[in-house]
């Protein structure tokens, strides 16, 4: 038999290379690839895929990059794949899973859409979608796909024990992640805790209290992503307020968008910042003396095995 073959998108060959160091029994696929003049983009697969077990890394992180992974994964799967596994580190536009108002796009169903039209391998082509931001939307994926859930909370307990240690509290940026961040704070036999919001407009939001005792204790504030870093400030100001002693931030995606990362260190308020690495943006920050990123290699290696 072949040995499985694994490809990946341009922005994630440093996740392909670290699973592939972890899979040796996994044969790398080639692909050419050049952008004509015009900005059209050429991919061409050199690594032969006909009846072959075929694995591929790539996240919907821009329209370009969700273009690129769903047309690698067209490519194979009508080149005659026997299988395919997909994995999404991040998948994007994960908060647009539900229109507020009248007329709204949901962003997340009509990508998982996008990504259900792919051809029949002659067994179902599956998806691997890494800590989503809401439980649903493995459901809008249909017809011929199916799609999982996959949890980061080996790296995210991993790391949460080495800077909390036996005894700390396990905290949230809103109520909105309190469930998740209690059934992990229920994994580790800690407290769990959250602030609570009041709107005051449309755009702004005013902390009005914590709901648990933090006074002497370290915080370690999990969010499944950070992107600006204004939500992640404000929770960690009122349990500083609350009398927090320590307080560290983990996160699985990291996007770190603009200035995030800066406004987060010039706040004063956080030990450390933990990251994995599900998006390149994390990567920028690999030397950053607040920032720890840590790989999901592993964990995507594990399911892949299965």
């Amino acid at each position: 038999m072949p040995a499985p073959l694994l490809f990946c998108t341009e922005n994630y060959r440093y996740l392909y290379d670290e699973v592939a160091d972890l899979m040796p029994s996994v044969e790398k696929g080639a692909v050419e690839r050049r952008v004509f003049p015009d900005g059209e983009r050429y991919q061409c697969l050199l690594s032969g895929v006909e009846g072959r077990d075929v694995m591929l890394i790539g996240g919907t992180i821009s329209d370009v990059d969700t273009l690129e992974l769903y047309d690698l994964a067209y490519a194979i799967a009508k080149y005659g794949a026997k299988s395919l596994r997909i994995v999404i580190p991040f998948f994007g536009y994960s908060t647009m899973e539900r229109a507020v108002r009248q007329g709204e796009v949901v962003t997340a169903k009509t990508r998982a859409r996008l990504l259900s039209a792919i051809p029949n391998t002659g067994t179902l082509v599956k998806y691997y979608l890494i800590d989503l931001h809401t439980e649903g939307i493995p459901h809008y994926f249909e017809g011929n796909v199916t799609a999982l859930h996959v949890y980061a909370k080996p790296v995210i307990i991993e790391a949460a024990r080495q800077y909390g240690g036996a005894h700390f509290v396990l905290a949230c940026t809103d109520a909105g992640r309190a469930k998740w961040v209690e059934s992990l704070a229920n994994d580790m036999g800690v407290e769990a805790a959250f602030v609570f919001k009041k709107r005051l407009s449309g755009e702004q939001t005013a902390i009005t209290g914590v709901n648990a005792d933090v006074e002497g204790k370290t915080v370690i504030i999990y969010d499944d992503m950070i992107r600006t870093g204004g939500s992640l400030i404000k929770a960690a100001q009122a349990y500083k307020e609350a009398g927090a002693r320590r307080i560290i931030a983990i996160t699985t995606h990291g996007i770190f968008v603009g200035q995030c990362v800066e406004r987060i260190q010039q706040s004063g308020l956080f030990e450390k910042i933990i990251a994995t690495n599900t998006h390149p943006n994390a990567l920028k920050y690999a030397g950053h003396p607040l920032v720890e990123i840590r790989s999901v290699a592993a964990l995507i290696a594990r399911h892949l095995s299965i």
